[in-house]
């Protein structure tokens, strides 16, 4: 929760920032925790291309449906509505009751954006979702991927069918992926465990709860106008593994689900 809210604070500072977002410097001024072992810049840009790459999904289902509704599943203290807001979209924060305790001290509920303190795998938070104007956008941003993979599934056929037609946002990570995080989280005397692991998103389409992949993109898939504002070193290193090694790039995907209607 505090690591991607101090890649966007430092980003923010840049010359040329890939994101500019003001209230994840504010907030990040105010919380009182050790941020330095997190200060690296290949960390700060991956963090913060993950969410440009999903902000870009966000925006484009808003291009499209304006007054539609949005879902962030474990928001945290994400500043994506900020970011996003076009003053006619509905949306909800689905966020354990814990951290939604947090996270009101930041961002009060208004008549547009509600936060729901429930855990994604209950069934609290539904109602109050359905009872918003379709179509329905879920986004789910590097919080799966803690849970195992019965939760997971558990969770993502619980939005397939209550939510039909609607859109899901989430990123999978390999083996590979989960067991050099959990390496680094350990290192770095953290609690934080990644548990589920995806070789490949279309699996999950075998599941048969009701979705199917819509689009895959790579950490090697980044589109202006944010390619041309990372730094040098950045770009040269994602080419060279692109050239190099692209199952590296490929471990880490971002992905868009659509739930089927109900035959």
């Amino acid at each position: 929760m505090l690591v991607p809210l101090f890649a966007r604070a430092v980003e923010s500072t840049r010359k040329r920032p890939i994101l500019v977002d003001p209230r994840a410097v504010g907030i990040a001024e105010t919380v009182d925790w050790d941020f330095t072992r997190f200060n690296q810049r290949k960390r700060v840009i991956g963090c913060v291309i993950r969410t440009v790459m999903f902000d870009e999904l966000v925006r484009e289902f808003l291009r499209r449906h304006p007054a539609g509704t949005v879902v962030e599943i474990g928001a945290g203290l994400n500043t994506r509505f900020e970011r996003l807001d076009n003053q006619s979209l509905r949306w909800f924060d689905v966020e354990l009751p814990a951290v939604a305790d947090l996270r009101r001290k930041y961002f009060p509920d208004s008549a547009r954006r509600t936060l729901l303190a429930s855990s994604i795998l209950e069934g609290d938070w539904i109602a109050a979702v359905r009872r918003a104007p379709a179509p329905y956008f879920f986004v789910a941003e590097t919080v799966l991927i803690y849970l195992p993979e019965s939760d997971v599934k558990a969770a993502l056929a619980q939005i397939a069918h209550n939510f039909p037609g609607a859109n899901l946002a989430l990123d999978t990570g390999s083996r590979r992926v989960i067991e050099s995080g959990n390496k680094d989280f350990v290192r770095r005397k953290m609690a934080a465990r990644f548990a589920w692991a995806c070789e490949d998103p279309r699996s999950i389409e075998n599941w048969q709860i009701g979705l199917r992949v819509v689009e895959s993109r790579g950490l090697d898939d980044i589109r202006d106008p944010w390619w041309s504002r990372l730094p040098l070193f950045a770009r040269a290193s994602i080419r060279l593994l692109a050239a190099l090694a692209p199952n590296v790039l490929r471990a880490y995907r971002l992905n868009l689900f659509e739930a089927l209607p109900h035959s």
